[in-house]
């Protein structure tokens, strides 16, 4: 029962704290990256489609879309937010953002100014940027390979 002793170099960690720490860094800045790219894609799409609303349907019925797609990127900003906070802060997200589209059903149909249908239209418009943003973004099809 004698003792082991190594002959050469040490080997070196298999982890390397420093290049983690820097990976991290970076993820988190791409995330923010691609949160603000998403955000501004979300109110070119909200533009747009307000302003055609606006020629087409009217006035009430773009005011609608409007608070609806403002309802919308709120709730995509609260749900980024709580996924940036995963693993450091919680173990799980949040349910918080589940309250906007509630209160955004309620808001309307208690204000005869605002059409319920043009509004829940509206909050789903930060679905075409999601995709739009995939679609354009070739490190996400690169990665997926």
């Amino acid at each position: 029962m004698g003792k082991t002793v190594v002959d050469g170099p040490i080997p070196e960690p298999l982890l390397d704290l420093e290049s983690s720490v820097k990976n991290s860094v970076d993820s988190l800045d791409d995330y923010v990256k691609l949160q603000l790219r998403i955000f501004r894609l979300a109110a070119f799409v909200t533009l747009f489609v307000v302003i055609t609303a606006f020629f087409f349907f009217g006035f009430q019925a773009s005011i609608s879309i409007l608070i609806g797609a403002l309802s919308g990127i709120l709730y995509l900003r609260l749900l980024a937010r709580g996924i940036g906070k995963l693993g450091k802060a919680s173990k799980m997200v949040g349910k918080i953002q589940l309250l906007v589209p509630v209160l955004l059903v309620l808001v309307v149909s208690k204000l005869p100014q605002l059409d319920l249908l043009p509004a829940l239209l509206g909050f789903l418009l930060y679905k075409p940027s999601l995709i739009i943003q995939f679609l354009l973004e070739p490190s996400a099809i690169a990665s997926s390979e």
